[in-house]
């Protein structure tokens, strides 16, 4: 019979408890996200497809939208438009879009007026193009991104088309392009894991965010919510806060097979993502109180479990320190195992042996850009 200590009982017994969090975590979510990756067996026939309105935000895209509208506007869809949004650029992105209006005739431009004083001229942005689409369904997406195929419309359009129930919100999934570097192979994970928490989520019924490269929503639905309006004072959000606010388990569908990513051009430097991470993580606290429960948990309790295992592994005895390593095993193999079915599917960067190093210093530059941004001075507009 082992005789371990009180401490060791405790640390023992805590370690257990945030292990099998994290195992719940992993087999719900992640693995929900996971099997949601499968290519569909099927598309729906063309005559039951619906128009869809794309609206594209663009402010100094010239160079994005030479490389990457025409991937818009040669989907094989039968009926829709592509909408670009000219917010205040201060370089030919809108001649450029005038000259492939006369090349494109389901190409359209509208425009932010020049002088909006507003928070986020994004969201009145998208605004603009909600009111400028012809059709119901309206498909969000940036300058920068490319869709994976020529199906990206038809494959996101079958979210809105699943049985049981109306379907508003389709959320999608947004990756980068894999580039050499390890500065690329954090964000490809970081990119990953997030997709995957916000997706499984929505597959249990806990929909939370999605990404403006990639979602859709009814233009029924987004005037019936008042657009923006609750959420105007973040600079940012236009994605995921309005998704926090509209969506729930009956309105929501996930659509994340292969010719359903776009892909956009990753930051090159440390400095440039960790500033658009900040961006992205302004808008936190505004989430819901149920969403941020959900969301702190899985962080909190990956850091005890390494805080926890590494104390064990120091002080305990050698019984306990193999119980340990032998958690960590399972835990890692089941990690790999679900992420990268992910991974491989949508062809970004698999994670083996840096999977441990993303998962702890991730969740520590979250915590530093959390704790730093109420004191950064906010701009007047976005």
């Amino acid at each position: 019979m082992f005789e371990w200590s009180l401490t060791e009982q405790v640390l023992l017994g805590i370690l257990a408890v945030v292990w099998l969090y994290q195992l719940y975590f992993y087999l719900r979510y992640m693995l929900a996200a996971a099997r949601a990756t499968r290519p569909a067996k099927e598309q729906p026939s063309a005559d039951v497809r619906p128009g869809v309105s794309v609206i594209v935000c663009a402010r100094n895209e010239h160079a994005n939208l030479c490389d990457y509208l025409q991937a818009l506007l040669t989907q094989d869809y039968p009926q829709y438009e592509v909408i670009v949004v000219d917010d205040g650029s201060e370089d030919d992105t809108r001649l450029m879009v005038e000259r492939w209006q006369k090349r494109y005739t389901n190409l359209k431009l509208t425009f932010v007026p020049i002088g909006a004083h507003v928070m986020s001229t994004k969201k009145l942005a998208i605004t603009l193009g909600a009111k400028a689409a012809q059709y119901d369904y309206l498909l969000l997406t940036d300058a920068d991104c490319r869709p994976e195929s020529t199906h990206w419309i038809a494959t996101m359009v079958t979210g809105f088309m699943q049985p049981g129930g109306q379907i508003d919100i389709v959320l999608g999934a947004g990756m980068y392009f894999v580039k050499p570097g390890l500065l690329n192979r954090m964000i490809q994970f970081d990119t990953l894991f997030n997709a995957m928490q916000y997706l499984g989520m929505s597959q249990c019924g806990h929909p939370y965010m999605g990404v403006g490269r990639n979602l859709a929503y009814s233009k029924r639905l987004f005037f019936a919510q008042h657009g923006f309006a609750g959420i105007l004072e973040h600079r940012a959000g236009d994605d995921d806060l309005f998704v926090n606010r509209v969506a729930t388990k009956q309105n929501t569908a996930v659509v994340c097979t292969r010719e359903s990513l776009t892909w956009s051009v990753p930051k090159a430097s440390l400095g440039e993502w960790l500033r658009q991470k900040r961006r992205h993580l302004s808008v936190a606290p505004a989430y819901r109180t149920a969403t941020k429960v959900r969301l702190t948990l899985e962080p909190f309790s990956r850091g005890m479990l390494y805080a926890l295992a590494i104390a064990l592994l120091v002080l305990a005895s050698w019984e306990i320190r193999l119980g340990v390593v032998a958690a960590l095993l399972i835990r890692w193999i089941m990690q790999v195992l679900i992420i990268n079915t992910a991974a491989s599917r949508w062809g970004t960067t698999k994670v083996i042996l840096l999977l441990p190093l993303w998962e702890v210093l991730l969740p520590l530059i979250n915590l530093v850009t959390l704790l730093i941004e109420p004191l950064r001075p906010k701009p007047k507009r976005w």
